[in-house]
């Protein structure tokens, strides 16, 4: 069924029906599709803009065709033009010539945002629980590792000794901005466009809000021209799972870093790897490779709809109805990618003996020698010159810091002494940098506290949203 067509002699070419069609995308929208015209066929009735019985006949029909959709009795028929077209075709066929009343007051543009705005809405609350239960791993092994050392990078060359708990918070710390962009989108989202008509509104006598409190919408749109032209929403939620994408996909390169022979510091579970079709001995890191690849594929979707908006005069244009496939097609993918990526990285066994190993080489303890020349009335700039020849002949002689003699460190500077071990012990390197947000143990699990109360916090921000 076609809602237009009086004003056109022929009917439209097959191929540009196809091309038109947008069914095979907004399909998945038709409960939120049927859920607003739930709301505005009783608006409706409410208002005398129809008769009160017939849009109680509507609201029947369309109960009955989300209830048969969603028990497989009705089959969403593809070669409608949209799911818009589709619910008000099956509803006609179902209850007579009263269907044709529902589309009354509104238009397929303020129709499609206002399914899309629903249908965003549950996505974020979705999408946001799943963060939290990313952060639950994080917060799960950060607890069972604050004690684990392990070398801190810069330029991935290695710079200072830290915990795998307090390189895992860094993390965790990126998702908690995540989810407060995720509950910022939503807010912003949550304008009810229905009433704005194809662009300025209707002369029935409608009732805004109370539709857009039935539907759960805490306010109604203030411009009809911009209620329908409007795609911000969808393209704030494309930056939002982008970012999000953008720290998995960080994540996912420092997974497969500590995940190769060189460096050993973790093993994957076998459920999330894969092997080699000709070399036996591989294990391969694909989950976490994938998770890399996919970034640049929700990248492409946030492009794709600035692309089309960036050009586009008031009010509505067929270039909008690109707007879904490229946000679905990002929600699904971020919301795998993260699934998937909590379980390899819940399941990852922590090599802790190689991280240690790992930090001891490499004079990741070079800033704490600087440091207790300092302590002892050094200035640091000759304090870092002093260091800087020892490290030059450490390499020299294939040696660690902690390897030399207490001679070996006179010769430098006559202020070492004994103390100068324990100093530059990697248990002291990372419990004397009890600064707040540093990788002792102490702050470390103010760090998991701080954590604990935020996902806390969350869950009751979430709660709350309808």
């Amino acid at each position: 069924m076609k809602l237009w067509g009086g004003r056109f002699e022929k009917g439209v070419n097959s191929l540009v029906n196809d091309f038109n069609s947008s069914i095979r995308v907004d399909s998945r929208m038709y409960k939120e599709d049927i859920l607003g015209s739930l709301a505005h066929a009783n608006m409706l009735g409410k208002q005398d803009i129809i008769p009160e019985e017939d849009s109680l006949k509507i609201i029947a029909g369309l109960k009955s065709i989300l209830e048969r959709i969603e028990n497989g009795v009705i089959k969403i028929d593809e070669s409608s033009e949209d799911i818009h077209s589709f619910v008000e075709g099956t509803l006609t066929y179902y209850i007579g010539d009263e269907g044709k009343k529902l589309h009354t007051g509104r238009s397929r543009n303020d129709q499609v945002t206002l399914d899309t705005k629903l249908y965003l809405k549950g996505a974020l609350i979705e999408l946001s629980k799943d963060v939290i239960n990313l952060q639950e791993v994080i917060y799960k092994k950060a607890e069972e590792n604050v004690t684990t050392i392990m070398p801190g990078y810069t330029h991935m060359q290695k710079a200072q000794p830290i915990t795998f708990a307090h390189h895992l918070l860094a993390y965790a710390e990126m998702f908690k901005r995540d989810l407060s962009r995720i509950l910022d989108c939503y807010k912003r989202l949550d304008e009810m466009p229905l009433g704005s008509g194809a662009l300025a509104t209707s002369t029935y006598n409608i009732d805004r809000n109370m539709v857009a409190k039935e539907l759960g919408f805490s306010s109604i749109t203030n411009n009809s021209l911009d209620s329908v032209s409007d795609r911000d929403y969808a393209i704030e939620a494309l930056s939002v799972l982008s970012i999000i994408m953008m720290h998995l996909s960080r994540f996912s390169e420092e997974i497969i870093l500590w995940a190769t022979n060189e460096f050993s510091f973790i093993e994957l579970s076998d459920e999330y790897s894969t092997g080699s079709s000709i070399m036996p001995q591989k294990k391969n890191p694909d989950v976490a490779e994938l998770v890399r690849g996919k970034t640049g594929r929700v990248y492409g979707d946030l492009m794709t709809l600035l692309t089309v908006m960036k050009g586009l005069p008031l009010a509505y244009n067929k270039d909008m109805q690109e707007d879904k496939e490229a946000l679905f097609d990002a929600l699904d993918t971020a919301n795998l990618s993260i699934k998937t990526f909590i379980g390899m990285l819940d399941t990852l066994k922590v090599n802790k003996n190689n991280m240690k190993k790992g930090a001891a080489l490499g004079f990741t303890n070079a800033t704490d020698v600087a440091d207790y020349l300092v302590k002892k009335g050094v200035a640091f700039r000759v304090a870092h010159e002093i260091v800087g020849e020892i490290v030059l002949y450490c390499i020299k002689k294939n040696l660690a810091i902690d390897d030399l003699s207490m001679e070996e460190f006179k010769n430098f500077s006559k202020i070492f002494e004994e103390d100068i071990y324990a100093a530059i012990d990697l248990v002291t390197c990372v419990e004397e940098r009890k600064v707040f947000g540093g990788p002792s143990s102490s702050s470390v699990r103010i760090q998991l506290d701080l954590l604990k109360e935020s996902i806390k916090n969350t869950k009751e921000a979430i709660a709350c949203l309808k």
